[in-house]
Order: structure tokens, then C-alpha cells, then sequence
């Protein structure tokens, strides 16, 4: 477990998947859902893929390769590439390899960049293609915020107090790119166990910039912020966990009877032999 620290916060990530275990201010409150028989993760790094590829199968030039939902890099084994804990930086590495090549048959290299600036986290994603191809991916985060009065209930308030509106989404998770309402009142969600009734709730086409979790007085907790094609936001239905997912995406989950190349994929990101894309979001303390 790799730790940076400052004055205001100290923050833990694992070497597994890169991920960010634990935020917790200068007087030991933990802001991170600490996992749990509700769900065992933390805030794991969605990559090659976001949310499903339909029934876990998806074509590159006429082949089908496998993908579990999110992909692997959240069971993967990062590599520490830099560790100052003076300039309160840790970047992580993942790059292609035999195993990941049966999955995904592509060369990259995912570096993934935790940095502390006083109440801020500021985390970055770094894709590098170095195949001699066009590769194609998506990437995003999953982070779990303990909700402020212990149980699925508050309220989280959006950047965009105008109509807004989500992917329609089912209970199992499929969507169609077919645009309904968010329910919301000047951009304020409340935030409980219907709320979830379908799943995750999914804003796309750029409409927000930051989300920000109110404690039970209805001021910020933790603020996203985000500049993202998506932001989800999830919590087990049915399971009465006390946390909710922020989820930054560059990328989605296949429509309904999406059969097409993994590059036609809706939010597909493309890059060329030797170019790189960095994108990533922030994660703001009181």
C-alpha cells in the first residue's frame, strides 16, 4: 500500500489495479467506502472497457475476444514507476502483455498518477499506444464515498441546475441511447435506495462538470469535479449500502443489440501508433 499525506489528507493506494483505497482528513475520518459484503471494491479503474460489452463479447477485424464488465485493469498488477512523497506524487504503470493480448489485442501503456494538492486529489489517466495499430479503448473511474449520515440517503448537487437528462437505463444494466429525464430539482438529486431502481444513473454528452456530495447540514462533503462524456452515479440496489459511486467516464456500456466492431462502440476513444490520450478528474475534501 503506497501512502502520500499532507497537512489536510492522507490517502492509500494499492498496487492492484492502481487503486485509491482510502481518503481520510487531518482528523482520521474516512471519506472512502472501506469495501464490504455490499461491494468488495473501493474505486477501481475501469479499462479497456466501461460498464459491458453485450454478453461479455466483442469484435476487433472480424475476430471476438472476451472482456468481463470494466474490463482488467482493476485486477491488475500495477508497477510503482515514481514514488515522492515530498511533491506528494505516486504514478502507476500497466502495460500489455501475453495474458492481456488474449483479452484485449492491443499495445498500450496505462499510467495512472495520484497527486496530492492540499484538499485535492487530482488524479490523471495516461494512455500510450505503443502498437504499431490503431488501438481503441475506453477508461474511467469508480470511486465509493461513505454517504455523511452513515446510510443511503442525501443528496447530491450537480453544476447544471437546468433540465438534465440520463441514458435510459434497465434494472439489469443494459441502456439504450435514448435520453429521459433526471429526476432533479435545479440540479439537486436525492439520493436513496429508488434512486437506483435502474441501476446506474448515467448523464452523458458532457452536461455536467462536477458533482458534489452534501453532508446532512447540505454543505460539500466531497466534490468531483470532471471533464467527462459521462458521469455516473451508482449504489447496489436492493442492499442498503451506505456509499455512493462518482463515476467519471470517457466511454459507455453497449446499447441494446450493439453488434458492431469494438471501434464503432458509441464513446469509443481512438488513438493512432505513437499518440497518447490523458484525461483523468479530481476528487475535493470539504
Amino acid at each position: 500500500m503506497i501512502e502520500l499525506k499532507n497537512q489536510q489528507l492522507t490517502i492509500c493506494i494499492a498496487e492492484k489495479g492502481a487503486e485509491l483505497q482510502s481518503i481520510k482528513d487531518s482528523d482520521g475520518r474516512e471519506y472512502m467506502w472501506q469495501a464490504g459484503p455490499e461491494w468488495p471494491r473501493h474505486s477501481p479503474i475501469l479499462f479497456p472497457i466501461v460498464c459491458s460489452v453485450n454478453n461479455n463479447t466483442y469484435v476487433v477485424d472480424g475476430k471476438e475476444y472476451h472482456l468481463p464488465r470494466h474490463g482488467f485493469a482493476r485486477d491488475a498488477e500495477f508497477r510503482v514507476m515514481s514514488h515522492c512523497s515530498t511533491d506528494k506524487r505516486v504514478s502507476l504503470l500497466l502495460r500489455d502483455s501475453e495474458e492481456t493480448h488474449e483479452v484485449y489485442p492491443f499495445g498500450f501503456e496505462l499510467i495512472v498518477t495520484y497527486e496530492l494538492v492540499g484538499n485535492r486529489i487530482v488524479i490523471t489517466w495516461r494512455v500510450n499506444n505503443i502498437d504499431e495499430q490503431e488501438i481503441h479503448f475506453q477508461i474511467g473511474g469508480h470511486p465509493a464515498f461513505n454517504m455523511p449520515g452513515g446510510k443511503l440517503k442525501g443528496r447530491i448537487e450537480l453544476d447544471e441546475e437546468g433540465p438534465i437528462t440520463t441514458l435510459k437505463t434497465y434494472p439489469d444494466g443494459t441502456i439504450e441511447m435514448v435520453e429521459v429525464p433526471l429526476d432533479a430539482y435545479k440540479g439537486v438529486m436525492n439520493i436513496d435506495e429508488e434512486f437506483f431502481h435502474n441501476d446506474s444513473v448515467k448523464i452523458h454528452n458532457c452536461q455536467t462538470s462536477r458533482a458534489i456530495l452534501l453532508d446532512t447540514n447540505g454543505e460539500p462533503s466531497v466534490t468531483v469535479d470532471y471533464c467527462t462524456p459521462v458521469c455516473a452515479f451508482w449504489s447496489p440496489y436492493g442492499k442498503q449500502a451506505p456509499f455512493v459511486c462518482i463515476e467519471p467516464w470517457y466511454g459507455i456500456g453497449d446499447p441494446i443489440g450493439f453488434k458492431g466492431e469494438f471501434k464503432n462502440k458509441p464513446l469509443m476513444n481512438h488513438l493512432l501508433p505513437g499518440a497518447s490520450f490523458e484525461g483523468g478528474y479530481s476528487i475535493s475534501i470539504r
